[in-house]
């Protein structure tokens, strides 16, 4: 059996197809068979007052597929210049590698590990945020 597993929390809520379900008391185990699924972790969500930065624009764009508010064609472009313009910023050996994740995974339609790869960013983008505030 392939495909998706989600494990769950308990009272932890996922987003599938628009539908949100919602864990019951006890850690749950799912598998996605359906390929294709548009599946977010409602944890993992970015209200939209909350893009204000350019790490979370981007992972915005990146969530607004795998919620399915967003075509991944319409979306791919966007992706990959917000990426490079992060590249651009973000010159360490990790960041660059983590942007390369996240680019090859938006050119394959691997939406969630984009996601994943530019979430660990934001730490660091928080970091050089607060630095740069006198």
């Amino acid at each position: 059996m392939s495909g998706l597993v989600l494990k769950l929390g308990p009272g932890e809520r996922v987003l599938v197809n628009g539908a949100v379900i919602e864990n019951g008391e006890r850690r749950g185990r799912f598998s996605i068979l359906t390929p294709g699924a548009k599946i977010l972790r409602l944890r993992d969500a970015l209200h939209p007052e909350e893009a204000t930065t350019p790490v979370r624009r981007v992972c915005y764009a990146a969530q607004l597929v795998l919620s399915g508010d967003a075509e991944p064609e319409a979306v791919r472009l966007q992706l990959l210049r917000g990426i490079e313009q992060l590249s651009q910023a973000l010159t360490d050996p990790d960041s660059r590698s983590r942007l390369d994740m996240a680019t090859a995974a938006v050119i394959e339609g691997r939406h969630y590990q984009a996601l994943k790869a530019l979430r660990s960013l934001l730490p660091r983008e928080d970091r050089l945020l607060a630095a740069a505030t006198p």
